[in-house]
């Protein structure tokens, strides 16, 4: 049994909850460099919260920049248990309408300008992502979503492009018809990974603004059309993250799905062969398994 610590990482305006209790801006350092922000701490309902502008305050990074390693290591190294990546994304499907939320359980991955993972030369390692979301904590944040009165889709697969540009017409077409992707954005990859390396549980909510350019009636993606969507989004996210913690408790047992052990056996490097100073680095991601016996 351990305490609960529910990290949210989202868009600026999901800190915003109301009865926030100790609500405190921390600066954490990381042996990956700075995250995106300070993180906010507080407690919600007897229930300790984190939460991270993915992109910074004011919006300073762009997907690419985002520095996804120091911010899941911020996120473990203050003892956030459990994750919940609240993103915007366009929808290929129909009945996936903007303004409804998705809960992803799938990805594909289309990023090549970012470091995907904690582990390296010295140090490697290889988990598992066949499953790349953590279904309890999914559950939980779909029935949140229901509670609230969101229209919320369980289960999507997010294509995970790089950007800043959105997509051609002819890409759209692709990732729908040919490769069966549900909604596209461009934030959920690497941070998908990096939490199941760092033994984190994981939960994606995609928050749909539009139908991206494949769509006949709408033309391509309005970015005006985008940001009022994603306005009426974030209140409707700051009110799925309220019901959070009474879902999820103050403790909390081993995860059923075995996120919070992925590591087990990932680690292939011997002991003697790995390298100092990255097992250094590695302190809080993967202490469990890297500490001397």
């Amino acid at each position: 049994m351990a305490n609960t610590m529910i990290g949210v990482i989202g868009g600026s305006g999901l800190y915003e909850i109301d009865g926030l209790e100790n609500a405190t801006w921390q600066t954490v350092d990381t042996p990956w460099g700075a995250p995106s922000d300070a993180v906010l701490t507080g407690t919600l309902g007897g229930v300790d919260m984190a939460f991270l502008p993915r992109h910074g305050r004011g919006h300073v990074h762009s997907p690419t920049t985002v520095p996804y390693r120091a911010n899941i290591d911020a996120l473990k190294r203050i003892g956030v248990t459990d994750v919940i990546s609240v993103s915007a994304c366009g929808s290929f499907r129909e009945k996936m309408a903007p303004g409804d939320f998705v809960i992803v359980d799938q990805f594909i991955d289309r990023t090549f300008a970012r470091e995907k993972s904690f582990f390296g030369t010295g140090c490697v390692a290889h988990v598992s992502v066949a499953h790349p979301t953590c279904p309890r904590l999914g559950a939980a944040c779909f029935t949140a979503a229901k509670d609230t009165g969101i229209t919320v889709h369980n289960g999507g697969t997010y294509l995970a492009m790089e950007g800043p540009q959105f997509s051609t017409l002819a890409e759209s077409k692709m990732y729908r018809d040919s490769w069966g992707a549900d909604v596209i954005g461009m934030t959920n990859m690497p941070e998908a990974k990096l939490a199941r390396e760092a033994e984190l549980c994981y939960a994606s909510v995609a928050m749909i603004t539009d139908y991206d350019s494949w769509h006949p009636d709408h033309g391509e993606v309005d970015v005006t059309q985008i940001i009022a969507t994603l306005m009426g989004n974030a209140s409707k996210a700051r009110d799925m993250v309220a019901k959070l913690p009474a879902l999820l408790g103050a403790t909390r047992d081993a995860c059923p799905h075995g996120c919070d052990r992925a590591l087990e056996y990932a680690i292939l490097t011997a002991p003697e062969a790995r390298d100092p100073g990255l097992t250094a680095k590695l302190d809080a991601v993967a202490g469990r398994m890297l500490a001397p016996a």
